[in-house]
């Protein structure tokens, strides 16, 4: 940032939608401390941090259109807790409420650089992709900015309270996978069992149906 200014804040949250260990929490509070010193320009950081969001999620959007939907739902096919029918019910989701999903994924940590994906593998038009994942950037980056602005030096007091928000989210997708693995896992069995039943019920209605007699 010091070398490059407002671009290479740019930069570096194009590398964090990328490869989400760069955390955007440290980053645009740190370019709004950079701009409170005069060392960068307040607007240009806002500006160029949203550019950098946009890149880094193309990328990703590129990536699930590369894979395309028919090859994704052939890998979900093989897992063995997913079901299809499942699947068509998300797809239909995310083409009822895609929109918002990609604007508010924006401002949710980890989910933001990944939440392109299934708008690349589901073609979302992309003007309108561009169009919420820039209000989206937005919004996220100018908070964390303008936090970073007004603290100053204390710049680094943002990551406390952020990190309390990812391990957050982080918690409850683990709990919602444990939920959605134990809660397959009882469906599968009771199928199973079902399958059996009906399965001895068709032998027992067969072993007890009269036989035709030979006119002969």
């Amino acid at each position: 940032m010091e070398s490059m200014g407002a671009i290479g804040a740019g930069l570096a949250i194009a590398a964090e939608n990328l490869f989400p260990p760069l955390p955007s929490e440290v980053i645009l509070p740190l370019a709004g401390f950079t701009a409170s010193r005069g060392d960068m320009n307040l607007a240009a950081a806002i500006v160029w941090t949203t550019v950098g969001s946009l890149v880094g999620a193309l990328i990703w959007y590129a990536v699930g259109a590369a894979v395309g939907r028919e090859r994704t739902r052939a890998i979900l096919a093989k897992l063995p807790l997913v079901k299809m029918g499942d699947v068509d019910k998300a797809e239909a989701w995310f083409a009822k409420h895609g929109t918002k999903t990609i604007f508010f994924g924006r401002m949710i940590p980890i989910f933001r650089s990944f939440i392109s994906i299934p708008a690349g593998v589901e073609r979302m038009s992309l003007p309108v992709f561009l169009a919420f994942t820039g209000l989206g950037s937005l919004i996220w980056n100018t908070v964390f900015i303008m936090l970073g602005y007004q603290l100053g030096e204390r710049w680094d007091t943002v990551e406390q309270y952020t990190e309390l928000f990812q391990y957050a989210v982080i918690a409850a997708v683990v709990i919602a996978a444990v939920v959605f693995v134990v809660l397959r896992i009882r469906a599968n069995r009771r199928d199973r069992q079902e399958r059996r039943e009906s399965g001895r019920e068709r032998a027992r209605h067969r072993a007890g149906r009269p036989r035709d007699h030979d006119p002969r």
